[in-house]
């Protein structure tokens, strides 16, 4: 998936990635947007730093985001 920034999103599920911590259980269903999908990296496995409503920015795994039309 290639998000773009801007692009709206919800956390819909834990992710697999090491970078998860337990405090983000708390994003599941939460929505935001992208504020920076670093695709100067051009790695799908990258994180990528979004903003959510009401717990300001995070940097978090893609494969736990979809987005939102």
């Amino acid at each position: 998936m290639e998000l773009m920034k801007g692009d709206k999103i919800e956390v819909f599920r834990r992710s697999k990635d090491e970078a998860w911590e337990p405090y983000m259980d708390d994003f599941i269903g939460l929505h935001g947007f992208v504020t920076d999908p670093d695709t100067v990296i051009n790695d799908p496995d990258a994180l990528i730093e979004v903003s959510l409503q009401g717990q300001g920015t995070h940097r978090l795994p893609q494969d736990c985001l979809r987005v939102l039309v």
